[in-house]
């Protein structure tokens, strides 16, 4: 079990870094926190590679010391296996809100985990934290 906590206190820290806009700015940090195979569909609905991703994200929101910075909460993860953590959690930035899923992944033999997965679905307008949608409305 204290392994576990352990893996998924490692993916927490990383997802957390990611939003940091320090991180954001660098693609050398960006690239260490993802991982080769990496796959985002955004909150748009876009679909993004690790190269789309690391050349874009410094512009994207959340990266820059003027722009909005996303707001975490709720954050919980969940070991899948050796190796993968599941994350699930809540952001806000500039109004608007997102849940969010993430995979992070640590291949064998190495040491540090990357997001190999992330999806952002946006929350309806007027839709409370945590709050369930109303049946036939998904």
């Amino acid at each position: 079990m204290h392994q576990e906590h352990e893996d998924v206190s490692a993916a927490i820290d990383g997802e957390l870094r990611l939003l940091d806009p320090v991180v954001r700015l660098s693609r050398s940090l960006a690239e260490t926190l993802l991982d080769p195979e990496f796959v985002e569909i955004g909150a748009s609905g876009r679909r993004w590679t690790y190269e789309e991703m690391v050349i874009a994200l410094p512009g994207l929101d959340g990266g820059g010391s003027d722009s909005p910075r996303y707001e975490p909460s709720g954050m919980t993860g969940v070991v899948l296996g050796p190796g993968l953590v599941h994350l699930t959690y809540e952001t806000v930035i500039g109004g608007g809100r997102a849940r969010r899923s993430s995979l992070w992944r640590r291949r064998a033999g190495e040491t540090s985990w990357r997001m190999y997965y992330h999806q952002a679905t946006p929350v309806p307008a007027g839709e409370g934290p945590g709050t369930a949608p109303r049946p036939g409305s998904a």
